[in-house]
């Protein structure tokens, strides 16, 4: 979010590249983060790879919807393999 033209283009060249790119999140999948989420990256990658976690680690979560990711970019990193609710109130958002 900090840089969207950025990473606009990371993703372009990504998919011209044959990759697939996932957007994880660990928000709540309510209808305010869902709309957000998809009329910004999920214009990009597709809706259906846009994936809200809940608060749950998100490698685990992923895992658990049979998808495997190779290389993680992410702002928090420690919510890919850890869950958002044990940190919660410990980190700010």
């Amino acid at each position: 979010t900090r840089d969207p033209i950025l990473w606009d283009q990371f993703i372009d060249l990504a998919q011209s590249r044959g990759h697939t790119v996932y957007c994880v999140t660990a928000r709540e999948p309510s209808i305010w983060n869902k709309d957000e989420v998809e009329d910004s990256i999920g214009r990009l990658i597709g809706v259906k790879n846009c994936y809200f976690t809940d608060g749950k680690a998100k490698e685990k979560y992923m895992f658990d919807q049979g998808i495997l990711i190779d290389v993680w970019i992410d702002d928090s990193p420690r919510f890919i393999t850890q869950s958002k609710k044990l940190f919660a109130g410990v980190f700010p958002q």
